[in-house]
């Protein structure tokens, strides 16, 4: 099972695991569009892959050369099909889990921050009340 581009051992073992198999993918390379004048709408160095038996597509352009871009858009679909495999039994689904778990729970000190502002709040609204208690508002 050999991609056309040399992948890290990890990938590919993954790669393996899934099925994923350099026959299915169907590689182009087109134009890209964004900023970058002249060099973009020269150069066809935008990837675009599309995995048959899943239907996933992958578009990239995040660098200026193509093998860079080609590389990151075999990543990036081992990664996208493994999402839809494993689900969130994913490791990229883990490490998401994991980060909105960290910022969820606040810090003991923020917590404490808090209160105490509260608390000051509290007894500015306590100076406000009447002198005498039968007195309405």
């Amino acid at each position: 099972m050999d991609f056309p581009v040399e992948l890290d051992p990890k990938l590919l073992e993954k790669a393996r695991e899934l099925g994923v198999s350099p026959e299915d993918i169907e590689e182009s390379f087109i134009r890209g569009s964004g900023p970058g004048g002249q060099k973009i709408n020269k150069t066809a160095n935008c990837v675009y892959l599309v995995h048959r038996p899943t239907g996933t597509t992958v578009k990239c352009q995040r660098h200026r050369e193509r093998l860079k871009n080609r590389l990151s858009a075999y990543k990036l679909l081992i990664l996208k099909i493994e999402d839809q495999i494993k689900g969130e039994e994913s490791e990229r689904a883990k490490k998401i889990h994991k980060l909105r778990k960290q910022k969820i729970r606040r810090s003991r000190r923020a917590k404490e921050k808090i209160l105490q502002l509260k608390k000051q709040r509290s007894e500015i609204k306590e100076t406000r009340k009447s002198v005498f208690p039968s007195e309405k508002q």
